[in-house]
């Protein structure tokens, strides 16, 4: 099999390559609004696999292609022979061969990674329970055109900080040098293994005010992720507390901005007034999507036929 890159956590490129593709993001951003094609993915082809719902990753990644000039084929995990249990395994060999790379979202780390070592093409991690590394790319794009840059830049995650979110702003910490801090009640922090590689860059809390105090940006996500659902009466108990709010915004810095993945649960972990607000990012937050991964894919796929032709 040819080497190739996959992108299933924020740690598999280099900071310098990150910056390269915020970048280009931010050129192929500028031609979007101008109208003016860009035509880089001609004759290529993106899979992308569900196995959990999808509005922004689905919308995202298949109008990135489609603009790009290549195509795409949504594959649901429900509508294919996985669910009459053809192995992971036999299912990435097969893909591989039809396409120049798959995009994945699913439950455990542990299936895209083996998708990933039996696929022949890049693998994209277009979400696991472990981790989004598209989104929280496309989160750090979107403060560097607000703030100038991420290194050195006071983060605030509230909630659930053990989220597939809260574990990939962790893992960046370290990687791209912004301080993050974590507030959570006991038993919603990230667990020691994602903490660690980050150790100096992350300060753990149960206390959201202190947390959001003079912070660049203050993120948060919903309180019951899915296949969580059923533990959603105890988390919304447990997590009431950590609601980000006007005035809670208004300990962090005074150009600090809001971010939010979505879907949002107005009236949960954030309130209506701070989503819809003046420093509220989470808008521009979902557009990036498109222009970050249109950078991802070009640099994946490109990358790859690269190492293929000077095999």
């Amino acid at each position: 099999m040819t080497k190739k890159r996959d992108l299933l956590t924020l740690r598999d490129l280099t900071v310098h390559e990150h910056l390269a593709l915020f970048r280009r993001a931010a050129v192929l951003k500028h031609a979007r609004h101008e109208r003016r094609p860009v035509n880089t993915m001609v004759g290529r082809t993106l899979v992308m696999i569900f196995e959990k719902a999808s509005t922004r990753t689905r919308l995202s990644f298949q109008a990135a292609m489609l603009q790009l000039g290549g195509t795409t084929i949504d594959l649901s995990a429900a509508n294919s022979q996985m669910a009459r249990g053809e192995p992971l395994a036999d299912t990435a060999r097969v893909t591989g061969r039809y396409c120049d790379a798959v995009m994945v979202r699913t439950f455990g780390d542990e299936r895209i990674r083996e998708f990933a070592a039996h696929c022949e093409v890049p693998v994209i991690n277009g979400l696991t329970d472990d981790g989004h590394p598209v989104q929280v790319m496309t989160d750090l794009f979107t403060v560097t055109e607000r703030l100038g840059e991420v290194k050195g830049k006071t983060i605030a995650f509230v909630g659930d900080t053990a989220s597939n979110m809260g574990r990939s702003f962790t893992r960046g910490a370290g990687l791209f040098g912004y301080h993050l801090r974590l507030a959570s009640p006991k038993g919603y922090h990230p667990a020691d293994d994602v903490l660690t590689p980050s150790k100096d860059f992350v300060a753990l809390s149960a206390d959201p005010q202190e947390a959001v105090k003079g912070a660049d940006v203050v993120v948060t996500d919903v309180w019951t992720s899915m296949g969580q659902e059923a533990e959603s009466k105890q988390r919304l108990a447990d997590l009431g507390g950590y609601q980000v709010d006007a005035k809670l915004m208004k300990l962090a810095a005074p150009h600090a901005v809001f971010l939010h993945c979505l879907p949002a649960h107005r009236g949960e972990e954030v309130t209506a007034e701070v989503l819809d607000g003046p420093q509220s990012a989470a808008w521009d937050e979902a557009e990036n999507r498109l222009h970050v991964q249109k950078a991802l894919l070009e640099f994946l796929i490109s990358d790859h036929e690269l190492r293929r032709q000077t095999r």
